[in-house]
Formats: structure tokens, C-alpha cells, sequence
């Protein structure tokens, strides 16, 4: 889709024309296409289509504004979760609580703008691709945030955010050959969001979770976030000291957040200034203490640290809240003798630890009636499908596998979920 066949769609005649193809969706695309050509040319017909696709897609990040905005494909995946996006807004407000002026720098289709709008900001939106700014231009307009943002085609590396309150960044990870992990490879560039930042007041930088700690800012708070335990991105915050989630637990023994941080001597050598992690749907937030977890055998119960704890190096942290160890010290596993319910982490009772070995592990799920199991790993390098097809599994009990090292000894645990306390 071209910018023109996209203006086309915000016409009386292309509004027309994408309800028609929301309402044809069930017919099949090639049926849709044939119906919609008989009123409309082929480029509308196929922005119509798309546009309506689209939308479907979008329901699972968007909710019910989806069905009124606009997307492109590329926009709607580097787009932020809605609750992603209303979490980051609500925290940059409760610092800047009086309609504070933002640029949202590499704006997209405007999936943060509109969060930044709604909770009260004044947001002035760029973005380098023409398309992308009109899609983010009439999705304000969709949801009449209009007098609150303006969206206008720029390059990012021209924008001065000296005039404003904050700068939001969020740059592009996709490249010709597809998406990239390397912050060099970012449009724009690490380099040139980095002189943006330090040009601002205040700053927030969305990037992806596993953005190596050495491109992060050492004076920056940086927050990774999961949704329904899915980790999703990492917020860079920098500037003044930002509050914290809506739950903070900074555990027993911890410094306040945005304070001094002792980094454990398994955790980083360097990093952030302060490395937070927020679970959300909940909003609960934990920041490093400097916490050291002991090592030890394994107990009763086995802990699965959310996959944001585990990026922001708070593994001691979470193993301090349920009183528990690691099997091996380069692993993210915990355990304990004692069930602790925590968001931090999921709870598995162990029956058994074995050390790897595949005939043993047959032999051992056959004699106990397990057909079914969910295998996990970590530090582990068999293929799991492999595996499941190798186990040649009958019975009508379930079980969860983990494969992992202990004390750097291939093991793997035969585990079940374990009810809340």
C-alpha cells in the first residue's frame, strides 16, 4: 500500500469501501476481492482488504480501537501493546504531571503517541516514512486526540528536543533483510539516539529486551517489561529519577529506586543505573537490591523467574522473596523446600532429578503413566521435538520436563505446576 492508495481510504469512497471489506472478511479473500471489484478499482480494493486484515490482527494489541485505525504491516509489529504503551505513559505523567510537552521521536503508526495523549500529554510526532506519519496522522484522528497531537514527516536526527519536556524514542529494528538486534543497525542509528538523549531534559527509549547491556546509558533506569509473562521491550529512562510502578517491591534489604545499586558478583560487571523489571497485567515492579543467592541441591519445589527478572539480572532478588537457591549459579532456576507464591516466577513441585540420560527418562515416564508432557530447557542444547518424538510417550498423566545443567551436570526434572499456596 502507497501513500496515495492510502489517502484514498480516508475518502467517503474508501471509507465505504474498507467497511465492505470488514464485512466480507468471512466470505475468503478471494470471494471478498471479487465482490469489492465490482464497485471499486483493483488498488483500492487491495488497500480495502489489507487495511481489513489488518485490523483483525491488530484486536489482540489494540482492543476495540483497532476496528477504527488505520496499520501497516510493519507498523502494526513493531507497535507497542496497548497496556505496554498506557504503563510507560502513566509512569512519564506521574513525573511530569502537568501536560507536559513530548516528542515522540520514530513515532510509527502512533501507537505510543495515542498513550501519551490520553494521559494527558501534548505530543508532537515524527516519523522519517511519509506513510508511516499519515497512518499515525489519521489513527489521532480515529480516536480524536487531535488537539492534543500534531504528526509530521522528519527525520529524526533533525528534531531538536531541547524545546520539550521529554523525548520518547522508539527506533525502527527492521532493515531491508528483515528485523535486526544490533542497536548500530537501528533507524536511526544508536549513535544518533544517544545525542538525541542527551540533548533532552528527560528521556524514555523503547528497545528491544535483549539489547546487550553495554549500549545502555550508565546514568539510565532500565525497566524491562512483561506481559502475561511474555517479555516485551525495555524501557530506558533517563534524566531525573522517574517513579516506579504502580506495585513496586524492591524485596527486604533493598535501596530505593533510583538510588545507589549494588550489582551482585554473578550479575553484570556494568550496566544501568538502575535495572528494574514490571509484570503487567499487574503492575507489580521489582528493582535490584544487590541480592546474592546461595547455591544448593534442589528442593521440593523448582521456580521459573519471569523472563523480564531474568533480563534485568534479578534472579537473587526473586530467590530472596521465596527464600529459595540455585541449583547451579550460572542458571536461572530456583529452589526451595518451602512453596512461596510469587508474580516473580511460576512454581513446579519436583518428583524427580535425574541426571540426563534418554533410557532412564523413558523408563522412568512409563513407569509412572506419562503421556503428556510440556518440556522446558535451559542451558541445555537437545532438541526438544527430538526428544518428545525419542521419549515414544503412552499414559494418561501429564508432566512438566525440564532439561538443564546442575552444578554444569546435564539433568533434567520431572516436575508438576504447582497450586498456589
Amino acid at each position: 500500500m502507497d501513500l496515495d492508495a492510502f489517502n484514498e481510504l480516508l475518502t467517503p469512497r474508501g471509507i465505504r469501501a474498507l467497511a465492505e471489506a470488514e464485512a466480507l472478511r468471512a466470505a475468503g479473500p478471494v470471494a471478498a476481492a471479487t465482490r469489492l471489484r465490482r464497485s471499486y478499482d483493483a488498488a483500492l480494493t487491495s488497500a480495502a482488504l489489507t487495511q481489513a486484515e489488518l485490523r483483525e490482527r491488530a484486536r489482540e494489541k489494540f482492543g476495540p480501537d483497532a476496528g477504527v485505525m488505520y496499520f501497516t504491516p510493519h507498523g502494526l509489529e513493531q507497535s507497542t501493546r496497548q497496556q505496554v504503551a498506557r504503563h510507560r505513559a502513566h509512569r512519564l505523567t506521574a513525573c511530569e504531571p502537568h501536560r507536559p510537552r513530548v516528542l515522540d521521536v520514530c513515532c510509527g503508526i502512533g501507537g505510543d503517541t495515542i498513550a501519551l495523549a490520553r494521559a494527558g500529554c501534548h505530543v508532537d510526532a515524527v516519523d522519517a516514512d511519509p506513510l508511516t506519519a499519515a497512518v499515525a496522522r489519521a489513527n489521532v484522528e480515529a480516536l480524536g486526540l487531535g488537539e492534543r497531537v500534531t504528526v509530521r514527516t522528519a527525520d529524526a536526527a533533525t528534531v531538536s528536543p531541547e524545546g520539550y519536556d521529554v523525548l520518547f524514542a522508539d527506533p525502527a529494528r527492521r532493515t531491508s533483510r528483515g528485523r535486526t538486534f544490533d542497536p548500530m543497525a537501528y533507524s536511526p542509528p544508536w549513535p544518533v539516539v544517544l545525542d538525541l538523549v542527551s540533548r533532552a531534559p528527560r528521556a524514555c527509549l523503547k528497545v528491544a529486551p535483549g539489547i546487550p547491556y553495554a549500549f545502555i546509558p550508565a546514568d539510565a533506569e532500565a525497566e524491562w517489561v512483561s506481559y502475561k509473562g511474555e517479555v516485551k521491550e525495555v524501557s530506558l529512562w533517563t534524566g531525573a529519577h522517574w517513579p516506579g510502578g504502580e506495585d513496586e517491591q524492591p524485596g527486604p534489604g533493598a535501596a530505593p529506586a533510583g538510588g545507589p545499586v549494588e550489582v551482585p558478583a554473578d550479575g553484570p560487571a556494568e550496566g544501568p543505573r538502575v535495572r528494574r523489571a514490571t509484570l503487567l497485567p499487574g503492575g507489580q515492579s521489582l528493582t535490584a537490591t544487590g541480592a546474592r543467592a546461595l547455591t544448593g541441591p534442589v528442593g521440593r519445589y523448582l521456580y521459573e523467574p519471569d523472563g523480564a527478572a531474568i533480563r534485568a539480572h534479578l534472579v537473587g532478588e526473586v530467590a530472596e522473596l521465596v527464600a529459595g537457591r540455585l541449583p547451579d549459579p550460572m542458571i536461572a532456576y530456583i529452589t526451595g523446600d518451602v512453596p512461596m507464591d510469587t508474580p516473580w516466577a511460576a512454581r513446579y513441585e519436583v518428583q524427580d532429578v535425574l541426571a540426563f540420560s534418554l533410557k532412564r527418562l523413558r523408563s522412568t515416564l512409563r513407569e509412572r503413566q506419562i503421556g503428556n508432557v510440556t518440556i522446558k530447557k535451559r542451558a541445555s542444547a537437545i532438541d526438544i521435538e527430538r526428544l518428545r518424538a525419542d521419549l515414544r510417550l503412552s499414559g494418561d498423566k501429564s508432566a512438566v520436563i525440564i532439561l538443564t545443567r546442575i552444578m554444569d551436570k546435564p539433568s533434567v526434572l520431572i516436575c508438576h505446576p504447582s497450586p498456589p499456596a
